[in-house]
């Protein structure tokens, strides 16, 4: 055995001789980034070692490093493998200012939570009743101690709302990023690695601890005993559903992608290893399908999306990119697999949306200027970053359409030209001196974009639509809603048609959630309208492949270029 000290964060940990740092750091319970599961794939998981821990350590190579980086001393964790006592520095503080959405669009219901109590003064008892049954009894008058939890449970995050189911009122809410993503980035990867029975339980644990962390806090802040929380709704896409539950996933992974956890339904709490009442519920809303799940429909709800008149899109940005099309009330759905790109994940200098990453990007008066989230020295790149700078190239010619940058640099500005450099024999663009983006990461952003497009666009012309037929076109999730419009139509991934009718309505999983929550009756009609949402496979769409090779490409610039200022 071997002992693996991370002085930065003051945590040692014992492994056998040939694990590897990154086994080691989370043993540790060390939260780091590691989309490929340790499959060398990803980069994310880049450390410098000093000589002592290099000679503690058999390293072995990696193509994601450059040759600067690895004359520097840098290594992945998940490709070093411990030979001897070590000791090593890791990042610190990478989640600090992390910016999670915890609100969106609420709908306006009467209360009418599913938990309840009733107080029998000759017994001194009161009753808890679920659906208007009992089903526990507590001593004493307990009646204005009755609450409720809210969760919302993303591929990247997770949101939770302490909700009084006497008054509807939040109490609190809290936010943290979901665990799952150091072993899996994306919900493919997740459905491979749940099912198994090891990554089932893994995933499955790791959410749910990550939640009973998020309830002690809300409950210590509150002053509030859990055993007073007597019912969860879990709103979340189909697979985060299956793994919260400990539900194989594996029917997810392949044709017809059915699911085996169908929502509108009742689980325990206990069984699932969810701290609170011991009686207590969890309520899983219903799903349209494999890959369109209860954060959509939690999301119809908040947004009345089948009372809307005219033309609505629905979207929600983000890893697992979903959609629904309402038509006067008639709705259909589909998903597409964005990837992890507009998480800032795959991409060289991408992180989370956290103190220091770039947020927003401008190629305004001939050269490059950005803003970072808490006006913090830049770090990295986050998602809006990204598409900001991406669209911004696009614009001002800095990029192609096709994508590639472009081979007529001495049409740009000089201070355009100067920011591009070579990694590893291959151009990039920098943004900074030390944050840039490559050629690869454009085609990230241009695989991901064209999914999420080629999805609108289906949608569109399966209702024999065009985009100037859309009367409203609402963006929800916590990525999507620090997105700009003129960024969306940029880029290519809304058409110009969009412009003037796009709304954000923010979490609204999240919203939807509480509403469920708080107002029992939506239930049963949630259920109904997800049953008559037309499910949209896009791999059965005979145009699908076409419509999306054409989505990838970037739209020809409809704004000025830097040409005309050069």
């Amino acid at each position: 055995m071997a002992q693996v000290h991370f002085r930065s964060h003051d945590v040692s940990v014992e492994v056998e001789q040939g694990a590897s740092l990154l086994d080691a750091a989370r043993r540790g319970r060390i939260r780091l980034d590691a989309p490929c599961n340790g499959a060398g794939t990803c980069g994310k998981c880049k450390v410098r070692l000093d000589d002592a821990a290099r000679d503690a350590a058999h390293v072995v190579d990696s193509a994601k490093l450059s040759e600067a980086e690895r004359r520097e001393g840098f290594v992945l964790l998940c490709t070093t493998l411990v030979d001897g006592d070590i000791a090593l520095d890791l990042p610190v503080g990478a989640e600090h200012g992390l910016k999670i959405l915890e609100d969106g669009q609420q709908i306006d219901l009467p209360l009418a939570p599913w938990i309840s109590k009733r107080y029998s003064p000759e017994r001194d008892v009161t009753e808890l009743l679920a659906g208007g049954q009992a089903i526990a009894e507590e001593r004493g008058d307990t009646t204005p101690y009755t609450y409720g939890l809210a969760v919302d449970i993303g591929s990247t995050t997770l949101v939770a709302a302490l909700i009084d189911l006497n008054t509807g009122a939040r109490v609190n809410s809290g936010s943290a990023l979901n665990p799952q993503a150091r072993y899996a980035q994306d919900v493919l990867s997740r459905i491979k690695l749940g099912s198994t029975a090891e990554g089932l339980e893994l995933l499955s644990r790791e959410v749910i601890s990550e939640i009973n962390r998020l309830i002690g806090a809300l409950v210590d802040e509150a002053r509030i005993p859990r055993r007073r929380i007597y019912e969860a709704v879990f709103a979340g896409n189909t697979c985060m559903l299956h793994l919260a539950a400990r539900v194989d996933p594996e029917p997810l992974g392949r044709y017809p992608y059915t699911p085996t956890l169908t929502g509108d339904a009742h689980l325990s709490a206990k069984s699932l290893g969810l701290a609170i009442a011991k009686t207590g519920l969890v309520y899983v809303p219903p799903v349209v399908s494999g890959f369109v799940g209860a954060d959509i429909t939690a999301g119809m709800l908040s947004t009345s999306l089948a009372d809307l008149q005219g033309v609505t899109l629905f979207v929600d940005i983000g890893t697992n990119g979903e959609m629904a099309l309402a038509r006067d009330g008639l709705l259909q759905a589909t998903s597409t697999a964005a990837g992890p790109a507009f998480e800032g994940m795959n991409i060289s200098c991408g992180m989370r949306a956290a103190r220091g990453a770039i947020e927003r990007v401008s190629l305004a008066g001939g050269d490059v200027h950005v803003q970072t989230i808490g006006d913090a020295p830049p770090v990295g790149l986050c998602g809006s970053g990204l598409l900001d700078a991406v669209a911004e190239l696009a614009v001002h010619g800095v990029v192609e359409s096709s994508g590639r940058f472009t081979k007529n640099r001495a049409a740009l500005p000089p201070a355009l030209q100067a920011r591009f450099a070579e990694r590893d024999g291959k151009p990039v663009f920098h943004l900074t001196d030390e944050i840039y983006l490559s050629q690869g990461d454009i085609r990230q952003v241009q695989l991901a974009k064209g999914a999420v497009r080629a999805g609108i666009d289906v949608l569109l012309r399966r209702n024999g639509l065009d985009a100037a037929q859309v009367d409203r076109a609402l963006i929800a999730g916590s990525f999507g809603y620090h997105l700009t419009v003129r960024s969306l139509i940029d880029i290519g991934l809304f058409p110009p048609d969009f412009d003037g009718k796009v709304a954000y309505v923010g979490n609204s999983s999240q919203t939807g959630a509480e509403a469920l929550l708080t107002h029992a009756p939506s239930r049963a009609r949630l259920a109904e309208l997800a049953r008559a949402v037309e499910a949209v496979e896009l791999a059965n769409d005979e145009a699908f492949t076409k419509i999306f090779v054409a989505a990838m490409a970037f739209p020809r610039p409809e704004r000025a270029a830097l040409d005309d200022v050069a």
